[in-house]
């Protein structure tokens, strides 16, 4: 009986981490003991591939912008979402402000938002192209209180369109705060089936109505957001990934082509 020593040694790097294995064992002169462990190696290794990729780390920077007439609260419902903090006396903006928020949104996965928080009067300026640049989605807020607010939400949705769009043309995402809902209503957000048939007409994903004091629909609206980006993300990277496939086999037509006339003996 010939006894026999086999040592497999297998190094390969899934995305994020290298993963290593040596396996020993020994053969008693038997083929098909071999073959049965060698098998059992192979899955062994699918296997720690394939876990390796569903635990892939994925990390996306995504900047969000909050637009609106002056005083419906946009600073307000930053401070709720990023500090889970309210206070009566904020200081009107002057041009940008900023914050951060990171989101852990499942275990594979960290969403960093950077919310821009734009003034209201800058939609009279020249700088919202420049404050609105590489935007991913937006929120335009009105004021529940103030119908005035709501007349000027179009204007807001008019200038960001046309300022600021997703990579194949399309708008940004950009959902309707109604915010202040904890006081009494004016105007149209008295009706939830014109405010759902004037969100249709001018392009938002969504409204809801919110309210910074009371912690009313804050994550709720903001997750909405992050959800319809990152959905556009992903077809976005999969039409990519389309037109290089695409761009690669007009490249190899081409080719082929070229070596054809080359071979030509006329």
């Amino acid at each position: 009986m010939h006894f026999g020593v086999m040592i497999f040694s297998q190094c390969f790097r899934p995305v994020a981490e290298e993963v290593s294995f040596v396996l020993y064992f020994y053969i008693l002169g038997n083929e098909v003991c071999f073959l049965k462990l060698y098998g059992y190696l192979l899955h062994f290794c699918f296997q720690t591939i394939m876990t390796s990729a569903n635990t892939e780390k994925r990390e996306h920077l995504y900047k969000i912008l909050v637009i609106g007439e002056l005083g419906t609260g946009k600073t307000s419902f930053i401070k709720r979402y990023v500090h889970q903090f309210f206070s009566q006396n904020y200081r009107a903006t002057i041009g940008v402000d900023f914050a951060l928020k990171v989101l852990h949104w499942d275990p594979n996965t960290t969403v960093r938002l950077q919310l821009w928080d734009i003034a209201g009067q800058e939609r009279f300026g020249n700088m919202t192209r420049v404050y609105y640049k590489e935007a991913v989605g937006a929120f335009i807020v009105f004021d529940v209180t103030r119908s005035g607010t709501f007349d000027c939400v179009s204007k807001w949705k008019e200038d960001l369109d046309s300022k600021v769009q997703l990579p194949d043309g399309s708008p940004i995402p950009c959902i309707l705060l109604a915010n202040k809902c904890d006081q009494e209503k004016q105007g149209i957000v008295t009706s939830p089936e014109k405010m759902d048939e004037y969100v249709r007409e001018n392009g938002f994903v969504g409204w809801y109505e919110t309210s910074a004091k009371e912690n009313i629909n804050i994550d709720e609206a903001a997750r909405a957001l992050v959800n319809k980006i990152l959905l556009n993300d992903k077809l976005i990277s999969a039409a990519d990934l389309a037109d290089g496939e695409k761009f690669n086999l007009n490249s190899s037509m081409e080719q082929s082509t070229t070596e054809s006339k080359s071979k030509c003996s006329c």
